[in-house]
This record gives C-alpha cells, sequence and structure tokens, in this order.
C-alpha cells in the first residue's frame, strides 16, 4: 500500500459555481478570450482537471499568459481578465 497513486480529477467547480468537466472547457481553437473562457481555464488547472503544460499546449498560450490570467483573477476576480480594463488593473 506504499505506491503512489494519482487520482484523476473528473471535474472541478468553475467560475460559476458549477461542475466543469474536459468537455465543457473551450475547444482548442478559441480564438476570441472572453472572461468566462479564461476563467474556466485557470479553474480546470487550478482544480487538477488539466495541468498547466497540457492548457498552454492546447490554447496556444505562453505561460507568462496563463499567470497573468491568474494573478489578475486573484488580485481583481473576473472583472481583473476584462481586456478594457487591463491598462487599469495592472498597476
Amino acid at each position: 500500500m506504499s505506491e503512489h497513486q494519482t487520482m484523476k480529477v473528473n471535474y472541478v467547480i468553475g467560475p460559476d459555481g458549477s461542475p466543469l468537466t474536459v468537455a465543457d472547457l473551450p475547444p482548442p481553437d478559441t480564438k476570441r478570450w472572453v472572461i468566462r473562457r479564461k476563467a474556466e481555464v485557470v479553474a480546470a488547472v487550478r482544480g487538477g482537471l488539466i495541468s498547466l503544460d497540457d492548457a498552454c499546449r492546447r490554447y496556444t498560450l505562453t505561460v507568462e499568459e496563463f499567470l497573468s490570467w491568474q494573478r489578475s483573477i486573484e488580485r481583481h476576480g473576473l472583472a481583473g481578465l476584462r481586456a478594457t480594463r487591463v491598462q487599469q488593473y495592472r498597476q
């Protein structure tokens, strides 16, 4: 019983409080990144649904871009992900 087992997470709680599965994530070819989609990807990575590497590869993101989404949520909530408010929140 000393073997390490990695448990695969089937779902996480999404930004709106509902269960979020891999099937619910934005499609890999997403071009328009609205607040909800960014928040879903951040929630999926935080909850262990997908790894950071998987998210970056799937959505052709840089680690820095993903981490900026995560920091924006931590500092300002979902409103921090608004593209029109980026300059206001970056100070």
